[in-house]
């Protein structure tokens, strides 16, 4: 993976959600998909923040919904992953496949 290619764990996660949520993947629904996956508990800004972020790179876009009533007028900011972006985590998931092939969790802490 060329320098600056490389996905951080939470990255990882954020771009996988979106895979997960399709047409469903905002803020908010990125935020839950995570938490409930996996346990950790994330502020929405730091969502922003990654998402910001990954579309600065050109792995994912944005485009805005319709607003409405219940968010007082304000409308949702919708995210898909682009190719760069599911290269990087395709790629991402095989360095980490690599890294743990012959490798038990218990043989690492000498069980």
């Amino acid at each position: 993976m060329p320098k600056g290619t490389y996905l951080g764990a939470f990255e990882q996660h954020v771009l996988t959600a979106l895979l997960r949520l399709r047409d469903n993947a905002y803020g908010v629904t990125v935020r839950r998909e995570i938490m409930e996956l996996t346990g950790r508990d994330v502020a929405v800004g730091a969502i922003y923040a990654t998402l910001d972020r990954l579309e600065a790179k050109g792995y994912v876009s944005s485009r805005l919904g319709e607003a409405t009533p219940e968010r007082g007028g304000r409308a949702k900011r919708y995210f898909i992953i682009e190719a760069p972006g599911a290269k990087a985590l395709e790629e991402s998931w095989r360095m980490s496949d690599r890294m743990r092939q012959g490798v038990a969790p218990a043989g690492v802490l000498g069980q």
